[in-house]
């Protein structure tokens, strides 16, 4: 019987494009909770999809589908960043995230990216160091958005300063490279080093070296 590693793999050893993010990202769940009923939070985020969809206009244009998005999943849902336990492995599990409705920024990314892609809407994962972002998949887009805080939109001055805010130090600007799309199996290889980080700062070696060979098996040329 296959194991969640080999489901994992299989289903990020295709095209990029064509890996389904929230099921990988379920699979590593798989790590913590063996019995996951992966179908089950699939259809959960397929159910938020719909709901979005109900709620949008005829014609919505770029900027109204961002807002829709954010007041389901941020005001109706209550989804938020979980600053006061940031560290905790659960953040990095997107069941408990689902469940919880609560998470770091790449884990609730995933559950916005599945719901743009419910209905429709192109969007992206952007690698910022120290705080990942997304933004709509269109050329010049011009815009962000921070899921960890509430949906917030951005604009590039706007990530300049959250960088300055992180590292505590001045960045007279942001080289176009740290604002970048990432690739599907990047996101899910900076989950697994989220996840590999928490389990070494609990101490936790023995969960640590299980996601460390998750991330050996997938390899560092995608």
């Amino acid at each position: 019987m296959p194991t969640p590693l080999d489901r994992f793999l299989a289903e990020i050893n295709q095209i990029d494009r064509d890996i389904d993010l929230s099921t990988a990202a379920l699979y590593i769940a798989q790590t913590e909770y063996p019995d996951l009923d992966i179908n089950f939070y699939i259809d959960t985020l397929e159910l938020m999809g719909s709901e979005v969809s109900q709620r949008l206009s005829e014609t919505p244009y770029p900027l109204k589908v961002i807002q829709t998005i954010g007041k389901y999943l941020y005001e109706e849902l209550n989804f938020h960043g979980n600053e006061r336990d940031y560290y905790n492995p659960r953040n990095s599990f997107l069941n408990d995230v689902i469940d919880r409705r609560t998470g770091i920024p790449i884990t609730l990314a995933v559950v916005y990216l599945h719901i743009a892609k419910a209905i429709g809407f192109p969007m992206v994962g952007i690698g910022m160091p120290g705080h990942f972002l997304i933004r709509p998949n269109f050329e010049d887009a011009g815009i962000f958005v921070d899921v960890f805080d509430r949906g917030e939109i951005l604009f590039v001055e706007d990530c300049r300063q959250k960088l300055i805010n992180i590292y505590q130090q001045d960045i007279p600007f942001l080289p176009p490279e740290i604002l970048q799309p990432v690739s599907n199996c990047q996101i899910l290889l900076r989950i697994l080093n989220n996840l590999q980080a928490n389990y070494l700062n609990q101490p936790d070696f023995d969960r640590a070296l299980i996601i460390k060979h998750w991330i050996d098996a997938i390899g560092f040329d995608r």
